[in-house]
């Protein structure tokens, strides 16, 4: 082998392709909207802190509560079907829209569904 080869070789053989790690799938009975939501967050760049989902039950109904991901940004708080009900906590003010303003208090079996570890 040619001397100028080896080191060359040497050097792609040490090359390792960085694969960006990938978050943790969500719960198995974590129905297909949230799957979706999940979808969503993995298409844009990483939050700090990490994005998480929540099920909690919510006057006597299950509910998805996404936390917010900074001070400006509302949260989100889904009931069982899907649908988006308030932002209990974040948005410029920080209390949300004040349309579910009794969720921190009421909210009960706190079950972490999601959280994006990449």
């Amino acid at each position: 082998m040619r001397p100028i080869l080896v080191p060359v070789l040497l050097a792609f053989a040490s090359c390792a392709i960085a694969v960006p790690p990938q978050s943790t799938p969500p719960l198995p009975d974590a129905p297909a909207f949230i799957v979706a939501i999940i979808e969503r967050i993995r298409a844009v760049p990483a939050t700090n802190p990490p994005t998480s989902i929540v099920r909690y039950a919510y006057l006597g109904r299950l509910a998805y509560y996404v936390p917010p991901r900074c001070c400006d940004v509302p949260s989100a708080l889904y009931d069982a079907d899907g649908v988006r009900v308030c932002e209990p906590s974040g948005g410029f003010a920080g209390s949300g829209d004040g349309k579910c303003p009794d969720f921190f208090e009421q909210r009960r079996d706190e079950k972490l569904i999601w959280k994006d570890s990449r």
